[in-house]
């Protein structure tokens, strides 16, 4: 199993980014996929996660309304779109393979090396 996301970069208060999660060697199907982020001197918290079967998505509350996640299938990815940035939202972004959404980051199996996202004027 391989995680890889991609995408981060510095945006201004207010813009958008879209993040990227690229997995192989599982199907689509078998793992929900979250996505994580810390802040340094942070905990690492949870910030969205979508399911395996039925592609329930959830939300924390900080973002809910402003990043929404979604998988394609053809690409084999699950996409992080985040718009209205704040500074707050500053952080490394990860994704993560696991058997159930959760908040809880031991319980995903997998995680990918994560990609930096700076939101500054």
């Amino acid at each position: 199993v391989q995680l890889q996301a991609s995408g981060g970069g510095l945006v201004q208060p207010g813009g958008s980014l879209k993040l990227s999660c690229a997995h192989s060697g599982f199907r689509l199907d078998d793992y929900v996929i979250g996505w994580f982020r810390q802040a340094p001197g942070k905990e690492r918290e949870g910030v969205s996660c979508v399911s395996n079967s039925i592609g329930r998505t959830y939300y924390a509350d900080s973002v809910k309304g402003r990043f929404t996640i979604s998988r394609d299938n053809a690409k084999n990815t699950v996409l992080l779109e985040m718009n209205d940035l704040k500074p707050e939202d500053t952080a490394v972004y990860f994704c993560a393979a696991g058997n159930i959404c959760s908040w809880n980051r031991l319980r995903y199996a997998y995680w990918g090396q994560g990609t930096q996202v700076t939101v500054s004027s």
